[in-house]
């Protein structure tokens, strides 16, 4: 939900009102460094908790379901607040909220209590949609509008600094050289210190941005962009991309969520879960590295095209780690995470591509449809449950296999497609 050019100078002088820009887009990227290094601790929290209370891995993937889970529910209250309040208080309310999600852990640690873990993850989450409703708009309004994919690139740069930096200090926090805790043994510090240090940030940052002179925009209609309804249900390639984001999203989160049980097994990494939690690092690190690659290629290169070869690339990557083992099936997962790199950004471009009067709308239904990391991971436990780790990763692979469908034909309008039918006949 975006202010038009027009709200979005509104707030600001001539002379001071590019200053103003810069100095909003260098505060806002410490919050997509902040909310990727958080959704990337559940990484580490979700074999430490399934230790912990001796959980299955469809009761441990209940973490990713109700994180998740809150960007669906969430996500439209959120955007009617964030349209009443406007993106620097919504921005300020979201901190708040996630920072008393952090302080949750702290009764849920005392209390020995799994569900109470859920519930502080739903509320993080619900603080974290928040933040994403306000501040993906606002920075895409901070400056022209033919720059606005660069300004968001960067900042989701930021974003994967935060989820390759998390791992270590997760390992160490919450790990701390202790490879798996006693079942049904809880210590509490173990689990409170890294989220009482994450709410004190929060705290910290939702007081600057408070304090902070930024440009005042995000207020409108708030019944402009609900995706509730209208024409853009219609559009099949906006449709089409909601699953893609669906599967994508469900698919990256369930690798990510597996990665320290599946590395430490015996017949492929053989490490201690302490040392796994590592090298889920390389994982989100090789997504970064991809971004900017991709950003170069994709100049040059149709972005179907290039989402399509690194869908292909990851279905071979996940066939040889399910078929493979030692070093071989361990790295050829990690490498999952370089063709992931652009797959969301490109999905999301590709989806709302023509939608003209109706771009509003289906940015929301791509928005809800996030609520593939809640289902996908949930039913990957299931599968490994009943048919092991290893075999549970053909859902990612299948998932991939639909997103190299969107890239080479679900993503054209279907205005185009009838376009080069008619062009074909011509012909």
């Amino acid at each position: 939900m975006a202010a038009t050019p027009i709200q979005a100078t509104a707030g600001l002088s001539a002379s001071g009102g590019q200053a103003n820009y810069r100095f909003a887009l260098t505060a806002l990227t410490s919050l997509f460094f902040m909310w990727g290094f958080i959704t990337c601790l559940n990484d580490i929290l979700i074999p430490y908790l399934k230790m912990l209370f001796d959980l299955s891995y469809t009761q441990a993937m209940l973490i990713q379901f109700c994180f998740f889970g809150a960007y669906f529910i969430v996500s439209v209250p959120a955007g009617i607040l964030v349209s009443k309040i406007g993106y620097k208080a919504g921005i300020v309310t979201g901190l708040l909220i996630a920072g008393a999600g952090c302080l949750l852990f702290v009764p849920a640690a005392s209390a020995h209590v799994y569900a109470m873990f859920l519930l502080a993850l739903f509320v993080l989450a619900s603080g974290i949609t928040i933040l994403q409703v306000a501040a993906n708009p606002y920075v895409s309004v901070l400056g022209k509008a033919e720059t606005a994919s660069s300004r968001l690139t960067m900042t989701q740069a930021f974003n994967s600094l935060g989820t390759t930096v998390a791992p270590f200090f997760g390992a160490w926090l919450i790990f701390g050289g202790m490879d798996a805790p006693e079942p049904g043994v809880v210590t509490e510090s173990t689990v409170q210190l890294p989220y009482l240090i994450l709410a004190a940030a929060l705290v910290v940052l939702a007081i600057a941005f408070a304090l902070l002179k930024l440009p005042a925009m995000g207020k409108k209609d708030p019944t402009e962009a609900l995706p509730l309804g209208g024409e853009a249900w219609k559009q099949r390639h906006l449709m089409l991309g909601a699953l893609g984001i669906f599967v994508y999203v469900g698919a990256e989160v369930g690798i990510g969520s597996f990665l320290v049980s599946y590395l430490s097994m015996a017949e492929i990494g053989g490490m201690s879960k302490a040392a796994a939690s590592h090298y889920i690092a390389w994982y989100f690190g090789g997504a970064m590295v991809g971004r900017f690659i991709g950003a170069v290629v994709m100049q040059k290169v149709n972005a179907g095209k290039v989402l399509a070869f690194n869908a292909v690339c990851a279905v071979l990557l996940l066939a040889l780690t399910i078929l493979s083992s030692g070093k071989l099936a361990m790295w050829s997962l990690l490498l999952v995470g370089l063709c992931n790199s652009i797959m969301f950004p490109t999905i999301f471009s590709l989806a709302i591509s023509g939608l003209k009067q109706y771009t509003s709308q289906g940015s929301g239904i791509l928005c809800l449809a996030i609520v593939g990391g809640a289902i996908l991971p949930l039913l990957q436990g299931v599968f490994a449950d009943s048919f092991g780790v290893q075999i549970a990763f053909i859902l990612p692979l299948l998932c991939y296999i639909y997103i190299a469908f969107y890239g080479l034909n679900g993503c054209k309008p279907r205005e185009i497609a009838a376009q080069a039918a008619v062009a074909k006949e011509a012909l």
